[in-house]
């Protein structure tokens, strides 16, 4: 039988190559095999192409034979694919603003920046849709990935390698680093044995009461944000790191709900003088071009691709923040004065967003990129460059660096009418920027999947829910549910302190763009003035 997939969101082909998905959709797979994150298959309508593999669900049917357990019927060929088939998607959350999201005005009506919100002036502009749960690099080959990245060098050469400075972890193994100061083991884990299908627990091991025997049923869509970036296994206490007091991350309450801690040194960065260089003799060539933090006044030089590589650590590393996508690669007149001048525009917006962010900025691996000088500091690049490539706090446990306001609680129903007040607007701010035939690629919103932070928090949510009813049925301890909603409460704040920043950002960037917008037409009415002036006294010689 042909392998089939099952389309989980609409995606509109944008190059050649690509088909266009329709939700829901079965498509015919040509191969197994995905090429950077892209499989190639045929739609219902007879098109063949490439699509996103993290738009679809792969359909195995069972193939004849005894299964693990004796049964009729194989095993599916993927883990994340169960064996009875394909999951229902979940219904979308109703589209309504709550009241604290609610818009003042009316269709079509001019709305200051902020208006109906509780934030005040701040910045983000939409920020482009990205993958979730894992970076994907977008299929093309502009400046592609070459020797200069990787040598025989083994991480016994690095610092904080065994037999330089690493030391046992409690649990026997071994962790890179300098020493055990400043360094503490956090952990999510219970004594509740959580099933990895929401199965109870054996018999033999119920002897203790009902209460231990319900667990939160895990989830069996594995393509789901919720599960991929991490958001289940912390919520159900799977999260477990050493934790360095530098890495901890506050999330404060501010005059309108939780915000991140401010950035204490804020500094921006210009991007000048893109330079084509060549290698190997002139047989590569590319674009490099010089950085300037303001807080090193040091310059340093950068191609695409090391800007596509921080792109992929800083989606994997911060599963609840919006990490905007980068310009778009381009196979063909890469060295083209237009298309140069047009990525380094978009080079200087995406920059612009994250020496913003007070998380991102601060993080060690946008600092490395900022500061290390790979053309004179070879081994200090790659040493760098591993280390954050091997960063443990990531993923789930990224939420246990997250410093929460103490004794602070959500009110986790009032967070589940914010969410679906914040989708719900950013779809309508991506369609109000878009003709209909094309909308906006933001994260929030529109036709492609919901953010990231968004459907954690909704996830996370669920599980919330699953475990009080065990607790009211009487098959889980009320001590094992509060801790689920602690962990739902850390996604939470740092959930709603993304959603104020965006908020920041947004207006601060509108209010830029009007001024901007005001500025030259007083300068251009001001020409036509002086040409009417002009020609005014030029009568009065007649």
């Amino acid at each position: 039988m042909a392998l089939r997939a099952r389309a989980l969101y609409d995606f509109k082909s944008e190059n050649p190559g690509e088909i266009s998905l329709r939700e829901h959709e079965v498509l015919s797979l040509c191969s197994e095999q995905d090429i950077e994150g892209w499989l190639e298959g045929i739609n219902s309508r007879g098109d063949r192409g490439l699509f996103p593999a993290s738009y679809v669900q792969v359909i195995r049917a069972p193939e004849p034979g005894p299964s693990a357990d004796g049964g009729p019927g194989a095993p599916a060929r993927y883990a994340n694919v169960p064996p009875g088939g394909f999951e229902p998607l979940p219904a979308a959350p109703p589209a309504a603003f709550p009241p604290l999201l609610q818009p003042q005005a009316s269709p079509g009506s001019f709305q200051p920046p902020g208006a109906g919100f509780p934030y005040g002036g701040g910045a983000l502009q939409p920020s482009p849709q990205q993958l979730y749960g894992g970076y994907q690099a977008s299929l093309g080959s502009d400046d592609d990935w070459d020797d200069e990245w990787d040598d025989s060098s083994t991480v016994a050469d690095e610092p904080g390698a065994l037999g330089s400075g690493a030391y046992p972890d409690l649990d026997g193994s071994s962790s890179a680093g300098g020493g055990a100061a400043g360094r503490y083991r956090l952990s999510t884990r219970t004594d509740l044995s959580l099933g990895s299908r929401g199965v109870s627990a054996p018999p033999a091991h119920q002897a203790s009461g009902a209460k231990s025997s319900a667990t939160v049923s895990r989830n069996l869509n594995r393509f789901s944000t919720f599960v991929k970036s991490g958001g289940e296994a912390f919520v159900l206490g799977e999260a477990s790191g050493f934790v360095k007091d530098g890495d901890k991350l506050c999330v404060v309450l501010g005059p309108y709900g939780p915000e991140w801690q401010e950035n204490p040194y804020p500094f921006q960065c210009t991007i000048d003088d893109p330079t084509k260089q060549t290698k190997f003799k002139g047989m590569k060539s590319y674009i490099s071009y010089k950085l300037v933090p303001t807080h090193t006044q040091v310059p340093v030089h950068r191609r695409y691709k090391h800007f596509d590589w921080l792109y992929a650590r800083l989606a994997e590393k911060f599963p609840v923040i919006s990490v905007p996508h980068l310009p778009e690669k381009q196979a063909t007149g890469r060295f083209e004065e237009d298309f140069i001048s047009k990525r380094r525009k978009g080079l200087i917006w995406w920059m612009n967003h994250m020496a913003s962010h007070p998380v991102l900025a601060q993080c060690d691996v946008f600092q490395h990129f900022l500061t290390c000088p790979s053309s004179t500091d070879e081994k200090a690049w790659k040493q760098g460059k591993r280390k954050a490539e091997k960063d443990e706090m990531v993923g789930a446990n990224f939420f246990l660096t997250l410093s929460t306001p103490p004794a602070a609680a959500l009110d986790l129903q009032e967070v589940e009418s914010k969410i679906d007040g914040f989708k719900c607007f950013t779809k309508k701010m991506a369609l109000s920027f878009q003709p209909k035939t094309k909308p906006l690629d933001l994260r929030c919103g529109g036709q492609k999947p919901a953010c990231p932070s968004c459907r954690l928090t909704t996830g996370a949510l669920t599980k919330v829910k699953e475990s009080r009813r065990h607790v009211e049925e009487g098959k889980m301890e009320v001590q094992k549910a509060d801790g689920i909603q602690d962990r739902c409460n850390t996604i939470s704040f740092a959930t709603l302190a993304e959603i104020h920043h965006f908020h920041q950002i947004r207006v601060r960037d509108f209010k830029s763009q009007m001024q901007h917008f005001l500025q030259q037409q007083i300068i251009f009415f001001q020409k036509v003035t002086q040409k009417l002036e002009e020609a005014l006294h030029k009568y009065d010689s007649v």
